[in-house]
């Protein structure tokens, strides 16, 4: 017999009586009994699988105004050092355009040390401190140093943990929060989500600690309210510009534009509650 048949019925007659299992055995070892093919503790395949429906590049990769919109009903996701997750249904943004936004930390298309998370690709988190205390949360989009303020979320999982990492963050003794003030504003959704400055400049779409999954039933334009910005009452004529986008109706946005409702209400873009 041919050497190089010979060792062929010899491989053959090893891999029916050998108690190794064959290829296809080895790759559905993942699988579990109902299917589920999540990698189990094997360290021959336990390949971190990444989540399929987190929200890639090409979603981040828009201008600012049409980010900031579609963020809204996008779920933001932080995965705590002990395992534990928290979801949050975003529910209120801010555009800030960079460049000749007078109100934007990049006006001028000046990039410091501070803001060049607003510079760097789209889905890039620039955080920041505010009255040397709280952190604001942004993500950079398309356009030099164009960035969303993310505002207000709705919890969905983790209340409880939430609720312990906002009363680790105030002083004295602290009543129970209730569900609708852990994250409305955006002091309060970094306090909740334990989110500070070691998350400057980190990529949404890579970071194992924080990403976005795509939301259900996501808002029409009839359910978006476009009004002012908070707090850039000093901007001149940016001031009044319509870059801060909420849910119509959601308890968890942070302020509330009553006047503006009515006026889009009057103009038949919904109808007034």
């Amino acid at each position: 017999m041919p050497r190089k048949r010979k060792l062929l019925v010899q491989l053959s007659a090893l891999q029916s009586n050998s108690s190794f299992p064959p290829l296809d055995a080895l790759e559905n070892l993942n699988a579990t009994p109902d299917g589920d093919s999540s990698a189990k503790s094997s360290k021959y395949f336990a390949i971190e699988k990444k989540n399929s429906s987190q929200l890639e590049a090409d979603f981040f990769n828009q201008p600012c105004v049409s980010l900031a919109k579609s963020f809204l009903g996008q779920i933001l996701v932080r995965k705590l050092p002990d395992g534990r997750e928290l979801w949050g249904r975003i529910v209120e943004t801010e555009a800030y355009l960079g460049g000749e936004d007078e109100a934007s930390h990049s006006k001028g298309g000046k990039q410091t040390q501070r803001n060049a998370a607003m510079f760097m690709k789209p889905g890039t988190l620039y955080v920041y401190q505010i009255y040397g205390i709280y952190f604001c949360v942004n993500v950079s989009s398309q356009g030099e140093g164009a960035a969303v303020l993310l505002r207000s979320l709705e919890p969905l999982r983790g209340l409880d943990a939430m609720r312990e990492l906002r009363s680790a963050s105030r002083k004295g003794p602290t009543k129970l929060l209730k569900d609708w003030q852990l994250c409305n504003g955006p002091s309060k959704l970094c306090q909740a989500f334990g989110i500070d400055k070691a998350f400057d400049q980190r990529d949404l779409t890579q970071d194992a600690a924080i990403w976005m999954v795509p939301g259900h039933d996501l808002p029409g334009e009839q359910d978006v309210v476009a009004t002012t910005r908070i707090g850039v009452g000093n901007r001149g004529e940016w001031a009044q510009k319509p870059l801060r986008f909420y849910l119509r109706g959601n308890k968890f946005v942070s302020v509330v534009d009553k006047k503006t409702e009515r006026e889009m209400a009057a103009m038949g873009h919904f109808s007034c509650s």
